[in-house]
């Protein structure tokens, strides 16, 4: 499970105007073990800058973030081994093969030599991948790419399952067994946290939601919250969310 409490962002623009943008504002969200939690969002509304947070990539102007009760700011190394990170571009390691990426993956996280075997062949053979391991990622297209860093994060078997807008790429058939792993691994007793723009796929696949406006969070809960409280038991998640986050400056 993870932890976001009270976390702010602020960005400052260039030196001529010097203004400031509170990108995230007093945040705070709990994600527990064995739940798909979908965080939506419009475009800007600070969904990435949340995440990367989360993950570490950006350091939070105040508040906590918590890994398996480990917080990222304070055990950094630690806390960076309980979860796995699916980003929104897939665009790196052009250079290498990728299997040596994979490889690489695995020997950062001391994956034994049985496991990685095993957990390659296993993840590559359901997204399609074998056959071109041997290829350099800068000949992959983007879909491509984006299964291989789907592959890369679940062969660490992470507790902690983030992704950042982890369909766009997809193909339907990749797609389909990318959300088949994220059931499997909540049903494990595991936390699978990602954020979409399509609301399909959030209404049926999460067991709760989180909607960010502005950088400030206006709903967590379950959908049949969401319709009790902003809608009706007949509208759709879409509906409710445009209702939500309108005016919001998309």
């Amino acid at each position: 499970m993870f932890e976001i409490k009270n976390v702010s962002k602020t960005y400052t623009g260039k030196k001529k105007d010097n203004k400031t943008v509170k990108a995230v504002n007093n945040l705070s969200l709990t994600v527990n073990n064995g739940e798909i939690f979908g965080f939506l969002g419009p475009n800007g509304a600070g969904k990435t800058t949340s995440i990367r947070m989360l993950t570490g990539i950006l350091e939070p102007d105040e508040g906590e973030l918590l890994l398996d009760g480990i917080s990222i700011r304070k055990e950094p190394l630690l806390a960076k081994r309980q979860f796995s990170f699916v980003p929104d571009n897939p665009e790196t390691f052009s250079r290498l093969k990728a299997i040596e990426y994979l490889t690489f993956i695995c020997d950062v996280y001391k994956i034994s030599d049985e496991d990685r075997v095993e957990r390659i062949e296993k993840y590559c053979e359901r997204f399609g991948l074998k056959s071109v391991l041997n290829n350099k990622i800068s000949s992959y297209s983007h879909g491509m790419k984006q299964k291989l860093f789907l592959v890369a994060s679940l062969i660490t078997d992470p507790q902690n399952w983030i992704l950042d807008e982890p369909m766009v790429g997809l193909d339907p058939e990749a797609a389909f067994i990318a959300k088949e792993i994220m059931k499997e691994r909540a049903q494990s007793g595991k936390t699978v946290f990602f954020s979409t723009h399509v609301m399909e796929v959030a209404e049926k696949l999460c067991d709760r939601i989180g909607i960010i406006k502005k950088g400030e969070l206006v709903f967590t809960g379950t959908i049949e919250e969401l319709k009790k409280q902003h809608g009706s038991s007949g509208a759709s998640l879409e509906d409710i969310f445009l209702k939500l986050v309108q005016n919001s400056g998309e």
